[in-house]
């Protein structure tokens, strides 16, 4: 059976885990870094280099990208990709540079920068 994409509706278990597990890591990561830029900000102005922003510059975007990743990963058909290539490469890649625009204000930016990935850690310093 197939559904309305052609795509089966039935997936192996070991992807479902994955899926359950990427979305739920990609969610603590989300709102666990929304939640300290939002608490660090009310206390004190300045670049957050701490915490979830010590090794990734945006890592509220990388959870969300893995939330919307597990569900296309789940759906296992290549629109949803191609939909959140567009969303990524358009919406969140024009909001970062606006934020790093912003950030490069303070002084410590340029050191903050060259340490940390703006998605992922830097494997290499």
């Amino acid at each position: 059976m197939t559904g309305a994409l052609g795509v089966s509706p039935e997936r192996p278990g070991w992807l479902l885990g994955v899926c359950v597990l990427v979305h739920t890591l990609g969610l603590a990561l989300m709102v666990g870094a929304d939640a300290q830029k939002f608490f660090t900000l009310r206390a004190r102005r300045g670049l957050i280099t701490t915490g979830f922003f010590a090794r990734v510059r945006h890592p509220n975007y990388l959870g969300e990208m893995m939330i919307y990743g597990s569900y296309a990963l789940l759906v296992g058909h290549w629109l949803p990709w191609l939909v959140l290539l567009w969303v990524w490469g358009g919406v969140f890649s024009t909001n970062i540079a606006v934020k790093e625009a912003s950030m490069g204000r303070y002084p410590e930016w340029a050191e903050y920068r060259r340490r940390t990935g703006a998605l992922l850690p830097r494997l290499m310093r």
